[in-house]
């Protein structure tokens, strides 16, 4: 199933073209932010994916090029990124030493939204496509075998950069709007294999990044793990 948040934040589910709001599925849930929302939906996801299923199905939506979709995560508790975890296209000589770095959550932004970039003596700007796993329990001291179970679903994700600043991965990954995703949140069932997944991004119509998540350094278990 994809998720989406559109317009004014209501819960839509995409089929096609199409998005179909299921605010009426989810209408016993008490919220003030939007996130709060959507995090609800995905840890009691067992008694509320039949609301949204009944909801959506032979529905009629409207046109998504009509709506404004908005990030499906609008403020998740954290964002961690791994460092340095793709072989590059044999580029590399062998796996970096696994690492990985937080990420502020204020800067998320959604589909069609601007990153800004700040005026400060950075040496590039970057943003770098990735695939995003949700985590939907509280996860801790997970082992690798059982990195699945934790897992709710995917989501497309910009890691924007400003390299160059000191100190660290912080000062260079949580500018404002440096965290672009979406726009939507796919359910882990839709994807057969997240390890076999082709990943672009395109500046201005020009190809810039090209790979497949089977490239990575350390697969999604150990990242879990880790």
């Amino acid at each position: 199933m994809k998720l989406c948040f559109y317009n004014d934040f209501q819960l839509g589910v995409v089929n096609g073209d199409q998005v179909v709001g299921v605010m009426s599925a989810v209408s016993d849930i008490k919220y003030t932010h939007p996130q709060e929302l959507i995090s609800t939906v995905i840890e009691r996801w067992a008694e509320y994916r039949p609301r949204i299923e009944a909801a959506s199905k032979g529905a009629v939506g409207v046109p998504l090029s009509s709506v404004r979709i908005r990030p499906p995560l609008p403020r998740p508790s954290n964002i961690a990124c791994m460092a340095v975890n793709y072989m590059e296209d044999g580029t590399r000589a062998a796996p970096a030493e696994i690492n990985g770095f937080p990420k502020s959550p204020d800067g998320i932004i959604g589909d069609g939204d601007t990153m800004i970039l700040p005026d400060v003596p950075a040496t590039v700007f970057e943003g770098e496509a990735e695939m995003a796993l949700v985590i939907g329990r509280t996860a801790t001291n997970v082992p690798a075998e059982r990195w699945s179970d934790y897992v709710f679903g995917y989501i497309n994700f910009i890691d924007g950069s400003a390299r160059g600043l000191a100190p660290g991965f912080y000062q260079m990954k949580s500018r404002d709007t440096f965290a672009p995703i979406g726009p939507f949140l796919v359910t882990k069932d839709e994807i057969a294999d997240p390890q076999e997944l082709p990943i672009k991004l395109w500046v201005n119509g020009v190809l810039k990044q090209d790979f497949n998540t089977n490239d990575m350094a350390h697969k999604i278990p150990r990242c879990v793990e880790f």
